[in-house]
């Protein structure tokens, strides 16, 4: 089977598409906005990745959400229940853990099959 690289870079890709599926990297967004204003960039930045991949969030498998204060846990809901299709929610896990900067609170991680 081959593999696809997205956005490459020199410690790693956006995404990876082996087979059927794509690998995400984790996506945040802009450093010091708000959890929603992160969450929004998140997952506009995962619709991107996915478009390029040839699919779509209709296809998410999983999700693995890292918050930096579990407090966020609601505001980030808000704007994924917004986004995320009823019919086609993914497998998905939610914690905290300290991000690459206290500037980043949300951190998402998609795997989607093509």
């Amino acid at each position: 089977m081959s593999i696809r690289r997205i956005e490459v870079g020199p410690r790693m890709s956006q995404a990876v598409i082996h087979g059927n599926t794509v690998y995400l990297a984790g996506q945040v967004g802009g450093p010091g906005k708000s959890v929603t204003e992160q969450t929004k960039d998140v997952l506009a930045a995962v619709d991107r990745l996915l478009k390029e991949a040839g699919t779509d969030k209709s296809k998410l498998l999983q999700a693995i959400i890292w918050l930096d204060d579990m407090k966020d846990f609601g505001e980030m809901n808000a704007v994924w229940d917004s986004w995320v299709e009823p019919a086609n929610t993914p497998a998905r896990a939610t914690g905290e853990a300290k991000l690459a900067t206290p500037e980043y609170k949300v951190e998402i991680i998609i795997t989607a099959a093509i």
